[in-house]
């Protein structure tokens, strides 16, 4: 989901991973976890692949003049993936639901195209020595070894493939490597969980048109990825595919009532399917009564602190109608007013959504899946952040909640990333099966 609700945290973490950061004392950390704790984390952090499977980019922000090397206002750069050890983040070529015709699909092909070219420009132009692309988990395994931090690619809305089917070999030699079938709005493959709220249903579940773009999924090596696909299409495409799927960035449907968390029944079909679930940090996913009290009080501080300005806090659907340089305008005056407000509203009285309960989401899915099916997603520059990991920067906090409830190290890489490397190796050797099959 793409929303634009920015609450940017000042406090950062101190990093295991780059030793400049030691200076950062503990007592910028908004969590409190004692010495101990702090101490075990940093060694576990600094020993596993810290891997997070859904951060979304804005292109404007992949040019020579400003991008990544920077430490710009997004959740996620160089700067803050090196300061919290974020290891991989995968970054997203996500295009928004737009209308079912030639123009529609066209448009969305040209953004789609946009955005793989700005993040081979960060990979090969502008930071080539500090950050390279991955298709594979030991690619990804050997650029992490080399002292280097990794990019992936994610399709979030297979929208821009339009009616031509050639585009999933397309998406895939360009690097792409899990893509989700539709967005919020039904798509030409399938329905979105979107139709849970306006009862608007397309086909129900996978179109004619999608089934064909799972084959090809399956055939080049692409993971299926059913974080906004509604229910009946996560089913679908769990029976028709050969190879395990994934959520990206999805919750836990029991601990917050939302369409884009997964019930019960859906959490068994991923165990029985051999996949994972990445548990996304997203407030409204965690807790959405929590999330909308503070949310409420958060914004009202903003409005009184930019009412000199003449600043008006806006919906996400009034914020997505602006024009985009209006749009960038009132981001950055959001994220300017949104570190004021940070420092003055009470937290006791108005909790935010928190990296604890966060956590409770993962606690949950392991229990009802087991470790093997469970991972980690934020949703950065995409509406994602809970307080303590909301930002790249800020990533030692989860590993620490972790540690804290009694998870080993062991078992933290998997959830980090040994458990969505494990399926990425698995839907490769389907593709490989497939492909050897058709010679």
């Amino acid at each position: 989901m793409k929303n634009l609700k920015f609450i940017f945290i000042a406090l950062l973490i101190v990093s295991c991973k780059n030793a400049s950061e030691e200076k950062n004392s503990l007592e910028n950390n908004p969590m409190a976890y004692s010495d101990e704790v702090i101490e075990k984390a940093k060694a576990i952090h600094q020993k596993v692949l810290v891997l997070d499977t859904h951060v979304d980019i804005n292109v404007a922000n992949f040019t020579a003049e400003k991008n990544y090397t920077q430490q710009l206002g997004t959740q996620v750069n160089l700067p803050k993936m090196e300061a919290g050890g974020l290891d991989v983040a995968w970054l997203i070529v996500y295009t928004g639901q737009g209308e079912l015709t030639e123009e529609g699909y066209d448009k969305a092909y040209k953004n789609a195209i946009s955005k793989f070219d700005a993040i081979e420009k960060l990979t090969s132009e502008i930071a080539p020595k500090r950050i390279s692309l991955a298709v594979t988990s030991k690619e990804a395994k050997d650029i992490h070894a080399s002292g280097k931090k990794v990019a992936m690619i994610g399709v979030e809305n297979a929208y821009p493939i339009g009616t031509d089917i050639s585009r999933v070999k397309e998406f895939y030699d360009r690097g792409a490597r899990y893509m989700s079938l539709s967005h919020n709005g039904h798509s030409q493959f399938c329905d979105s969980n979107t139709g849970e709220l306006d009862s608007l249903w397309v086909d129900k579940g996978v179109s004619d048109l999608g089934k064909l773009v799972i084959k090809e999924m399956n055939k080049w090596g692409i993971m299926i990825d059913v974080s906004h696909p509604s229910k009946q299409s996560m089913k679908d495409m769990i029976e028709l595919s050969k190879a395990p799927i994934i959520a990206s960035h999805s919750s836990a449907r029991a601990l917050c009532n939302h369409s884009r968390n997964l019930d019960d029944e859906q959490l068994e079909w991923m165990k029985e399917n051999g996949g994972v679930v990445q548990t996304v940090a997203f407030e409204t996913y965690i807790n959405t009564e929590k999330d909308k009290a503070y949310t409420n009080a958060f914004n009202k501080l903003i409005q009184e602190l930019g009412s000199e300005d003449n600043f008006e806090v806006k919906s996400r659907g009034e914020v997505r109608e602006m024009k985009e340089v209006e749009r960038d305008n009132y981001r950055e005056k959001y994220r300017e007013l949104s570190m004021a407000a940070n420092k003055t509203i009470d937290k006791n009285k108005f909790p935010p959504v928190d990296v604890a309960d966060f956590v409770n989401h993962i606690d949950y899915l392991v229990e009802k899946m087991g470790l093997d099916h469970v991972g980690i997603s934020s949703d950065f520059d995409g509406g994602g952040g809970v307080y303590g990991w909301n930002d790249a920067s800020q990533t030692l906090n989860v590993t620490a909640e972790l540690v804290k409830r009694g998870y080993t190290e062991v078992q933290i890489a998997q959830l980090w990333s040994g458990n969505l490397l494990r399926v990425l190796d698995e839907v490769a050797n389907v593709s490989k099966q497939i492909q050897a099959e058709e010679l």
